[in-house]
């Protein structure tokens, strides 16, 4: 809380001393009674002392025809998937109103293990926005795969008590806990009684109780309506995401209301620079649901005050005496329109974020490979009957298909007139090399390759083509800018980002990450891929904990039967 003193905060609040901040002249949303107030608000500090009138102010904003409203929670993300660093991921969403970020930083954790969350827990005490650190569960997110690190509960146990630590983060491992894993009951035994955030996609019936027994009170895998109401029922709280690639908002939007709304909050799980500077951030989840017909409160509560009760974040969620500074003013609450941001009673500006400290980043030499060759990507069989991964744009399920392909010289090859692409993964850690190829349905690529080592969870370099030389061109290129994306076509490098930053973070502002993206996404298109964020869906084809068919470097994998296929 504030650095001012009990006494202080107390004269403040009873107007017997002038507040640090005054906003004057505008209203405040309750998100408890859904009411609109008439009032000012006090600042004192960090803290809100009052809303009311009658209050004089050191320093005064006038708000006059705004409105009010708690500053926004993104319960669900991961700062790495934006592409930009904690101090650059800061500067792009905060302006969007998302106060507080309950982050999950195992992406850097896959790579670089307990020191990349330690960078994390170090950074994000020096961002204005307030970010809480998850650690993470599930490195790797399963047995399927070769990633640079493992952690196990007695690797957690010294980070617990750390004051930006909220609790476990998303327990992937579905099956292990079902199947009492006795890596999966250490951590959650480590964690009992305190907060285990969820990832159990389309489980449910007695799977799902014997889930949520294990003390996993929080979920954001729910893709239908009927998915959602049955997890809600069983004591879940549900996470509306909307992401650049996990769009489930227009799926679960009916089950929002001014009833559900208190066990309902909103994530991301993740939005790109792309995608925030053409759409927004929560602000643009907010508009949405009020679009689709879910009342305003109950949008603006979800993103709010139903947040911080899920995490136990009992200091924020309401503009409210003795809460966290955390405001936003909206000049129409039907538009989530953001005017001005207040985050632990400091208004955002340029000014505010040039104050920062900064640390250096690590992992800034972290893929590790041989140099990779056309025949890498062969794929020899005896038979045609092939397992082909589906994709479900705007999904990370996939649909497990089988397609009879050829057998041409040893080589079921690629064939763009039937969608059918090259995926390949290549383990990028040292540790042995790996090399999986399959075959994926739902690019539309026609020509040359795409490759990335944003690879969940174990961020692997992945490469989709049709074109064996420049799948190797696009691989070796990863290599030489030590992570990130490219296209390729003819020979030719048409666009790339370098992520130097662990192969998953870019060291530049986010304004020219921005700029990069846009290359990238016009040379996609350039070569034929169809889909609206190709790379980011690339990425989540390698992730064996979301049904039906994935890859990763040590095969095809079914998801729901938990094993590589043969």
């Amino acid at each position: 809380m504030s650095n001012a003193t009990l006494e202080t905060r107390i004269a403040q609040g009873k107007g017997d001393q002038p507040c640090d901040l005054l906003l004057a002249g505008g209203q405040v949303l309750d998100v408890v009674t859904g009411q609109i107030l008439t009032a000012d608000v006090a600042i004192c500090g960090d803290t809100i002392v009052g809303v009311g009138r009658g209050y004089r102010g050191l320093r005064v904003m006038d708000v006059s025809g705004q409105t009010l409203v708690p500053g926004f929670i993104d319960t669900h993300l991961h700062v790495e998937s934006s592409l930009v660093t904690p101090y650059e991921f800061d500067r792009c969403v905060l302006p969007h109103g998302v106060t507080t970020a309950i982050c999950d930083p195992h992406e850097i954790a896959n790579v670089l293990g307990v020191p990349g969350i330690e960078y994390f827990l170090t950074a994000t005490g020096h961002t204005l926005m307030d970010i809480r650190v998850q650690l993470s569960s599930c490195v790797p997110s399963s047995h399927m795969e070769t990633s640079g690190a493992r952690i196990l509960a007695a690797d957690l146990a010294p980070l617990m008590d750390h004051p930006r630590v909220i609790g476990l983060a998303e327990f992937m491992n579905f099956p292990g806990v079902i199947q009492r894993d006795p890596e999966a009951m250490d951590k959650l035994n480590l964690f009992s009684g305190r907060h285990i955030d969820g990832h159990a996609p389309q489980l449910s019936g007695n799977d799902l109780n014997a889930y949520i027994t294990a003390g996993i009170r929080t979920e954001h895998e729910a893709t239908t309506a009927e998915e959602a109401i049955e997890k809600l029922q069983k004591g879940m709280r549900i996470l509306i995401r909307e992401g650049s690639v996990s769009k489930d908002l227009h799926a679960l939007q009916p089950v929002l209301n001014d009833v559900t709304s208190a066990y309902m909050c909103l994530c991301t799980d993740d939005r790109n620079p792309l995608d925030i500077a053409e759409q927004g951030h929560l602000d643009y989840l907010i508009r949405t649901l009020i679009a689709l017909g879910s009342p305003v409160l109950a949008a603006y509560r979800a993103a709010s005050l139903s947040g911080a009760e899920a995490f136990g974040l009992k200091d924020r969620g309401q503009i409210a005496p003795g809460k966290r500074a955390d405001i936003v003013a909206v000049g129409k609450l039907e538009d989530c329109d953001v005017q001005s941001v207040i985050a632990g009673g400091v208004e955002v500006t340029a000014t505010a974020f040039a104050t920062r400290d900064h640390i250096p980043p690590i992992g800034l030499q972290s893929v590790t490979t041989r140099e990779i060759k056309a025949e890498d990507f062969r794929s020899t069989s005896n038979q045609m009957a092939t397992d082909v991964i589906g994709i479900v744009e705007g999904k990370i399920i996939t649909e497990h298909l089988t397609r009879d392909i050829p057998i041409v010289e040893g080589d079921k090859a690629p064939d763009p007139s039937r969608d059918l692409a090259r995926i390949t993964v290549i383990e990028r850690h040292g540790r042995n090399g790996n090399i999986a190829n399959g075959t994926v349905q739902g690019f539309q690529i026609k020509r040359g390759a795409i490759g990335s080592t944003v690879c969940h969870d174990h961020h692997n370099i992945v490469a989709v083509g049709v074109d064996y030389a420049d799948m190797a061109i696009a691989a070796n290129r990863l290599h030489e800018i030590n992570g990130g994306f490219v296209v390729v076509s003819d020979g030719q490098v048409l666009a790339e980002l370098a992520l130097p930053v662990a192969g998953l973070m870019s060291d530049l502002p986010y304004e020219q990450v921005h700029d990069h993206l846009i290359d990238l996404r016009r040379a996609a298109q350039d070569i034929g891929v169809t889909l609206n964020e190709p790379f980011l869906q690339l990425a989540f084809l390698a992730l064996p904990v979301i049904p039906a068919l994935k890859i990763t470097d040590r095969g095809m994998v079914d998801v729901n039967r938990f094993e590589i296929i043969s």
